[in-house]
């Protein structure tokens, strides 16, 4: 061999390792060699997946957030009540007026005493109204309290011969001195004469409630209740010729005007 060739081929020992260097890296059992490089905890954070993007945001509203209120409704104010201005209640002669019942300047003279006793009967007689006063009686026209007015039915006239027709709302006219009281009529009772009770709720200061105090003034109307008592087969009569029963109509003061 020349030195040339000997120059330019690699010794036998060197050709021999490398082909057991290649035999040992490349044998069948080896696993297969990847180019890329396992991914470091830097590149896992890199290539997480991008959070899912936020809701978009809703444009404000322009609707109002309650509903509109109306306008407000406006309110008729209630209506005063009839101006009325009551009396001192001094107990005095009057006149009485009841358009229902065709009455127009009746008398009712005062007396001291009680519906219907020996006195207010002598007075009635002679075909006029009594009205009670004093502290057993009521109080005088226009005064706050009951204003109590009796008269016959069925004799001396009949002055009161109607009075059950006298409804609710009906008017009664009391004129005293310079002042006409007008009072309508709200309710109708039966007084029995055979009743402490049933007198005491009549003559009270509020009728129907005795002992209760009056802040109005009002008017009891009464007559006899004869024809209806004796066709019940009722004919009880007092010391004075008064049945069992008496109808009342009674009314509160509503307005005053001039006479």
């Amino acid at each position: 061999m020349s030195l040339g060739a000997h120059r330019g081929s690699a010794p036998a020992w060197v050709v021999g390792l490398l082909l057991l260097s290649a035999c040992a890296t490349d044998g069948p059992d080896a696993a297969p060699r990847s180019s890329a490089r396992p991914p470091s905890a830097v590149d896992v954070a890199t290539t997480s997946p991008p959070s899912p993007p936020s809701p978009p945001t809703s444009a404000p509203s322009s609707a109002p957030t309650s509903a509109p209120t109306s306008e407000p409704t406006s309110v008729e104010p209630a209506p005063a009540p009839p101006p009325y201005v009551v009396s001192d209640g001094r107990a005095r002669d009057a006149r009485m007026s009841i358009p229902r019942l065709d009455i127009a300047g009746l008398e009712v003279q005062t007396y001291r005493g009680v519906t219907d006793d020996a006195a207010g009967h002598a007075i009635q007689n002679t075909g006029i109204a009594a009205s009670p006063s004093g502290p057993d009686g009521g109080t005088g026209p226009g005064g706050v309290g009951n204003y109590q007015v009796t008269g016959h039915r069925n004799s001396a006239g009949g002055i009161f011969l109607d009075l059950p027709e006298l409804e609710r709302g009906d008017e009664v006219v009391v004129t005293a001195g310079e002042t006409a009281y007008v009072y309508r009529i709200t309710t109708t009772r039966i007084t029995s004469f055979r009743s402490e009770r049933s007198l005491l709720e009549q003559r009270a200061a509020v009728p129907g409630r005795p002992g209760a105090t009056a802040t109005r003034a009002m008017i009891t109307i009464s007559t006899c209740r004869t024809q209806e008592d004796h066709a019940e087969g009722n004919v009880w009569a007092d010391e004075f010729d008064n049945p069992e029963h008496r109808i009342d109509k009674i009314g509160v003061l509503v307005r005053t005007r001039p006479a």
